[in-house]
């Protein structure tokens, strides 16, 4: 699938964005590592025995790897969007999970919640690319030139 001119924004951005987060917490130290590690445990338990600074290396460089894909306009579109909506499907169960994230009841963020919940635009951003690549496979699809 070749890159359409409507993947161009929402691949620069939210590929700007991930590869800063990744960045950023590549400089993680031991405390910063601690608090990542800590509530990323709220929603994945399994990764509890996982060394914090550890967790947070893997963690930085997932983060850079998914960036660099959407930024790199020879991986497929339907390729960076999987890998987009994987790793935030993961961000959206910790705002599911994670305790102080929605009201009491309720779908809506706290204001605690508000930077995790805008993870469900990646999600939605990445499952459109996906999507679109799905789409474009199927029979009698009109192809764009």
């Amino acid at each position: 699938m070749r890159l359409k001119a409507w993947h161009v924004p929402v691949r620069l951005a939210t590929g700007a964005f991930i590869l800063n987060s990744g960045l950023t917490k590549q400089r993680a130290d031991a405390e910063q590592a601690a608090r990542l590690h800590d509530f990323a445990t709220s929603a994945f338990p399994q990764i509890a025995d996982l060394d914090p600074e550890t967790f947070a290396t893997l963690l930085s460089t997932g983060e850079i790897a998914l960036g660099t894909a959407l930024l790199t306009p020879f991986v497929p579109s339907g390729l960076a969007g999987l890998a987009l909506a994987g790793f935030s499907g993961g961000l959206t169960r910790l705002y599911w999970t994670a305790p102080g994230l929605r009201q009491s009841g309720s779908v809506r963020p706290t204001q605690q919640g508000i930077p995790i919940a805008k993870d469900t635009w990646l999600l939605a951003i990445g499952l459109a690319l996906v999507l679109d690549a799905v789409l474009d496979r199927l029979p009698g699809r009109r192809r764009h030139r």
